[in-house]
């Protein structure tokens, strides 16, 4: 893909200024210059919105938030409208917890391609390693060095396999994974076209593969994935998850079942509802 895609970042985020913060000094230490960032914000208080409005006067590129009231979780619905005014052609959907490293918008743009969407990876930290990145460890890029995690305490050779792959194991292991290049909601990029050709997320869905639901109506539809989990990198910060609820992980599973059932395309709980 050209050098030139224009990419809207649309990071989802709910009351965690602190990681918030962290993310989006990641941003700015991109090798990629041709983006703006859209902030999805599902409720969050003062303090995310103080964040927000010193990081637009300070970065070098734009940010936008799109905000609406704390009604319980509704990501979905927050996604749809930070989607519908994404101001790019080409969309990356990411989470407000997940730092990139300096390559991550480069690598994508890379591998942009029409008929496609992109299935990024992360490296999971624990809590006390999410805690320690300083904003200085992620200006030198340090707390993506494969060495400095582990001697902090970071386990588990996937994890560092993605984080020290050279672009060439990167691809290799990209190939032989067992694991789907499915839509994942902290690191997937498709074309706004596309995701605005399925409607966009079903906003019945809470916690609990609502990102993957997308994903299938948009395999339904024609579009391939394409992986790229060892080369698109992102360390996922740790926090609790009080939104996950037995039902919502039922409920969610059934419309799931739905689609693929139904071989759906379209949702009519998307970006465009019929008025009651």
């Amino acid at each position: 893909m050209k050098s030139t895609l224009q990419i809207s970042v649309i990071i989802s985020t709910y009351n965690q200024p602190e990681w918030l913060h962290k993310v989006l000094m990641g941003y700015r230490q991109q090798t990629y210059p041709h983006f703006e960032v859209v902030v999805a914000d599902d409720g969050s208080g003062e303090a995310t919105r103080e964040l927000i409005s010193r990081h637009q006067k300070e970065s070098p590129f734009a940010i936008r938030h799109i905000w609406h009231e704390d009604n319980g979780f509704r990501k979905t619905a927050i996604l749809n409208k930070a989607t519908a005014d994404a101001r790019h052609p080409y969309l990356l959907f990411t989470d407000g917890d997940c730092i990139p490293r300096a390559d991550f918008l480069e690598t994508h743009a890379q591998f942009a391609e029409p008929g496609y969407f992109l299935s990024g990876g992360y490296c999971k930290l624990p809590m006390p390693l999410s805690e320690v990145i300083s904003e200085e460890d992620i200006q030198t890029q340090q707390c993506f060095d494969p060495a400095w995690l582990q001697a902090r305490g970071l386990k588990g050779s996937s994890q560092l396999r993605k984080l020290g792959a050279s672009p060439r194991w990167g691809a290799f292991w990209d190939v032989v994974t067992p694991t789907k290049a499915s839509f994942n909601g902290c690191n997937t990029s498709v074309w706004k076209a596309d995701v605005l050709a399925v409607n966009g997320a079903d906003e019945r869905m809470e916690y609990g593969g609502e990102d993957r639901e997308l994903g299938e109506r948009l395999f339904n539809y024609g579009i391939k994935s394409k992986q790229i989990r060892h080369r698109a990198i992102l360390l996922h910060l740790d926090h609790a998850r009080g939104y996950r609820t037995k039902e919502s992980l039922e409920r969610n599973r059934a419309i799931r079942k739905e689609t693929r059932r139904g071989r759906s395309v379209w949702t009519p709980y998307g970006i465009k509802q019929a008025k009651a």
